[in-house]
């Protein structure tokens, strides 16, 4: 006769095998650069699968470790767009499961909590996620659960629009021209993911981690408005190069993260303003160019331009970080980024070009500067846009093109309402003196450069 305690092993045994058998079969949807439920394409794919969808995140910690400031904007940033997908997920029925670790890690988890199928997730186009993405999808590959990709936070990506030769374009301008010959009104077209909401895998609320137990100290700043700005984007062309004007879109954040889409501002820019359609296109030029030549993230596009001997002077660079250089436009830049996270975009070109031709600083440097402060920091864009202005990239300004300062206030800034309004001091006699002479810094400038392309 089976004794109490064995039968009672058995009974626990056999209810957990009922447990399991019981488990319902979900896919997951892997949220990353597209925080919204609206217009997503991964998401759209997994809800119109066969199984209910739970919506997963990772708190990165190859990312987060990196970032320098416990009080980053950008995870403040995060953890908004977080909550505001979280209160749409609960009254769904629903919610988000959000692990803190390395994704190897949180698909570990995932895959012992549930009884997953599929997982599904938008393409990210830089070096650290290609990586990612290839050993999560072994990794779900071993345990026969099939991972699938969409294409979400680009309208035209990797080989869509290649020269006729099937190369990768490195100019913009026939790049531009034949990224307008391949769109198609279905490169437009939404998803509709709301119409299968009911496809939310029903659970209670999954604890999200706090930024403290993540070693984050979330300063609350609000929530930036992701409304486009008709107006705006109306009369782009006539207000965007100037600073003092509310005269740009504001939507770079929202863009990275993906918690606007890009298929609508992108419709929206289409019928309202070309000059704004084409910095859409430019943001997608730069994709291109990462996921091509992956190279860029760390050394210059052009090879020969590695040989140039910076001079990477390391209090010169403090003073440009802090706004200091006695260059009002220049200071009053650094300034904004430094207090807000944000920079306009006609003064980080002033100030790009500031750091590598007059203090012949790397672009490595003031491009990680920037990684550090951007909230709407973009590894593409900001790569591109500091190759662009070095002169070391695809497409850049030529070495020769060094910006002046003084002109580019007159033109932009002239009342100095930009400048005031962050170099408070400007008039004062404690406003400091300029670190270097423009003329003799274009000068050094030149020849550096020169000396530079001339070697073999």
């Amino acid at each position: 006769m089976m004794s109490p305690e064995i039968s009672g092993q058995q009974a626990c045994i056999g209810c957990l095998m009922a447990a399991i058998i019981n488990m319902s079969v979900v896919n997951l949807i892997w949220f990353r650069r597209d925080l919204r439920l609206e217009d997503q394409a991964a998401l759209y794919h997994a809800l119109k699968a066969e199984h209910p969808v739970v919506p997963v995140f990772v708190l990165d910690k190859a990312i987060l470790d990196d970032l320098a400031d416990n009080t980053d904007k950008r995870v403040a940033f995060i953890y908004g767009a977080l909550e505001v997908m979280q209160q749409q997920l609960l009254q769904l029925g629903s919610s988000l499961d959000v692990f803190y670790g390395t994704p190897a890690a949180a698909f570990a988890h995932w895959t012992a909590k549930y009884q997953v199928a599929k997982v599904f997730t938008n393409h990210d186009y830089e070096p650290y996620a290609r990586q990612r993405d290839a050993a999560i999808a072994q990794q779900l590959r071993e345990q026969g659960i099939s991972f699938h990709m969409g294409k979400d936070q680009v309208i035209l990506e990797k080989n869509e629009v290649l020269k006729d030769n099937g190369e990768p374009y490195t100019v913009f301008t026939p790049y531009h021209k034949k990224w307008q010959q391949v769109l198609q009104p279905a490169h437009l077209q939404s998803y509709a993911c709301s119409q299968y909401f009911s496809k939310f895998y029903q659970q209670a609320p999954v604890k999200i981690p706090t930024p403290e137990e993540i070693g984050f100290k979330v300063i609350p700043l609000p929530f930036p408005d992701r409304e486009m700005n008709i107006q705006v984007i109306r009369h782009y062309d006539e207000t965007r190069d100037y600073p003092a004007l509310e005269g740009t879109s504001r939507l770079g954040v929202h863009l990275r993260f993906g918690t606007v889409s890009i298929r609508e501002v992108m419709q929206t820019a289409l019928q309202l303003n070309a000059t704004f359609a084409k910095e859409l296109v430019w943001r997608e030029f730069y994709q291109m160019i990462l996921w091509h030549f992956p190279a860029v993230a760390t050394h210059s596009f052009r090879p020969a331009y590695d040989r140039i001997q910076w001079r990477n002077n390391e209090t010169e660079f403090e003073r440009w970080c802090q706004g200091m250089t006695g260059y009002p436009i220049v200071d009053a830049g650094m300034r904004e980024l430094n207090a807000t996270g944000y920079m306009h975009n006609r003064v980080r070109m002033i100030t790009a070009s500031f750091l590598t031709k007059h203090l012949l600083v790397d672009w490595r440097w003031g491009e990680a500067y920037f990684a550090e402060k951007l909230l709407d920091y973009d590894l593409a864009a900001n790569n591109g846009g500091w190759q662009w202005a070095a002169g070391t990239g695809c497409d850049a300004a030529p070495y020769f093109r060094v910006f002046n300062p003084a002109l580019q206030t007159q033109k932009f800034d002239k009342q100095l309402d930009y400048i005031r309004k962050w170099v408070p001091e400007l008039d004062g006699f404690d406003y400091v003196q300029p670190i270097v002479s423009h003329e003799a810094a274009r000068k050094r400038a030149l020849e550096v450069y020169g000396r530079a392309l001339k070697e073999k």
